[in-house]
């Protein structure tokens, strides 16, 4: 499978994998937001689109275009190449620089980088038939109260993962009692019952507990009733960085 990104101009922003890393969870001291692995890997389960410059934006709180001022140190050509207020109302669009074809039936769904907020704006999400949109798609952010925002220069200002949307419409939700699946019930059960003891015992302050800090059952991939490791478990994504294509 392959995803084909195609630079508009040359001085198209960057695409890179996306980073598991982020500030906010690096300033814990013992750094435990890194314990829960599904923030680590939505993290990283896509690709970044980096700022080619840093921009400073100012908004009034007002509904028109005026209302909101984009600076960069790059100079304003630099600015008005990559960034305005084309939908008014306090949202900020940004070029992507890239047209993105996908195989059939496959789709871009782009949004902010995950679980990395900004005070101040948020990101809008989409999802792109890249499947066969001959023309880029942009991204927008929403200023979420009048002041000045900042993205330094390669700052991811895009994220973006692939999705095979028609997929989603075959798949048909069901409603059941937990009591329907025994073995579910049962490794549930020896879960649920395992933490309870192991919080328990943290609690009064149980000698080993406190060396073990925490129950690492989901990061080692392994079910609390048998111990069996799930062969499919993944602890850390591996994307490609997008490459020159070969003539």
């Amino acid at each position: 499978m392959k995803l084909d990104c195609y630079k508009i101009y040359e001085s198209a922003p960057k695409i890179v994998p996306g980073r598991s890393r982020r500030e906010w969870m690096d300033d814990f001291i013992d750094r435990h937001p890194y314990r829960c692995l599904p923030l680590t890997m939505a993290n990283s389960t896509g690709w970044e689109i980096l700022c080619p410059i840093d921009l400073e934006i100012e908004w009034d709180g007002g509904k028109m275009e005026d209302a909101i001022k984009i600076r960069s140190s790059a100079g304003e050509a630099w600015v008005k190449s990559f960034a305005s207020s084309h939908f008014r109302r306090g949202i900020v669009t940004m070029h992507t620089g890239h047209l993105f074809r996908t195989p059939p039936g496959w789709a871009v769904w782009c949004s902010g980088p995950p679980n990395w907020p900004k005070h101040g704006i948020a990101p809008l999400s989409g999802l792109v038939e890249t499947d066969w949109l001959p023309f880029p798609f942009t991204m927008n952010w929403q200023l979420t109260e009048p002041g000045i925002v900042k993205f330094e220069r390669d700052e991811p200002f895009c994220f973006f993962t692939l999705i095979e949307h028609h997929k989603l419409e075959e798949i048909q939700p069901e409603l059941r009692m937990l009591d329907d699946n025994e073995e579910l019930k049962a490794d549930y059960e020896a879960w649920r019952d395992s933490r309870a003891d192991f919080n328990q015992r943290l609690g009064n302050l149980d000698e080993s507990a406190v060396r073990d800090g925490w129950q690492r059952h989901y990061m080692r991939g392994k079910k609390v009733s048998t111990g069996e490791k799930e062969a499919s478990h993944k602890t850390k994504r591996q994307l490609k960085t997008p490459l020159p294509a070969r003539k």
